[in-house]
């Protein structure tokens, strides 16, 4: 009797991945995702950064700005002509320009200084101050925000006036003697304005600016 074998069944063949495999990948893939992370979060803390830099540069110069463009109306008077020197002796000779010149540490005034309003002739004092870390602006009696205290901290603010020589004024004719001695001269001034801040929401975000600003009404001599 023959006996008659079954042919043997091919192996069974293995489909997708093993458990091991499959535990592998993942922790590959959140070794990627980690990174990713923590590359994005870096980025965006720069970014913000930057911005942050950015603003306090921006109002900090916008403030300087103001600031040195006021002081460059300082001494303006309505009436120059009251200052004019005239050859005949009968006429009133000029008089000096009070409202020339900057004021330092004035009361609660860093600075302080007048000129005219045509407008509103009854403002002709003003001035700037630091309190709470704000720079504000005194216009007369009235006293406002010059910088944003929701934004901006204002740690130091200072004026400097530096003197930068003379400048003689030509006249029409010399002197009796022949000379130019008795020719006015002019005082060259220049205001230093700095302004240091810091943003609020990061006190590690801080910057300083300075500008410098010619007065142009400063007196005669």
């Amino acid at each position: 009797m023959l006996n008659h074998r079954r042919p043997s069944q091919p192996a069974h063949r293995q489909r997708g991945i093993s458990l091991v495999e499959m535990m592998v990948g993942v922790t590959v893939g959140l070794f990627i995702v980690a990174g990713a992370a923590t590359l994005a979060a870096g980025q965006m803390t720069e970014n913000r950064r930057l911005l942050l830099e950015t603003q306090v540069q921006q109002d900090l110069r916008a403030a300087s700005d103001i600031i040195t463009r006021e002081l460059r109306r300082a001494g303006y008077d309505t009436f120059p002509e009251a200052m004019v020197w005239t050859p005949d002796p009968s006429a009133s000779q000029p008089g000096s320009n009070t409202k020339a010149g900057l004021a330092l540490a004035q009361g609660s005034d860093v600075v302080t200084y007048q000129y005219d309003r045509p407008s509103a002739p009854a403002l002709a004092s003003f001035g700037f101050q630091l309190a709470t870390n704000t720079i504000k602006q005194r216009i007369g009696a009235t006293v406002q925000d010059l910088t944003d205290p929701r934004t901006l901290k204002v740690t130091a603010f200072n004026v400097v006036l530096q003197a930068v020589g003379s400048q003689q004024l030509a006249c029409p004719k010399l002197c009796d003697d022949g000379t130019q001695d008795c020719w006015p001269t002019l005082a060259l001034t220049d205001a230093v304005v700095t302004i240091t801040g810091e943003a609020v929401s990061d006190a590690a975000v801080s910057r300083t600016v300075e500008s410098r600003v010619r007065l142009r009404n400063d007196g005669v001599k």
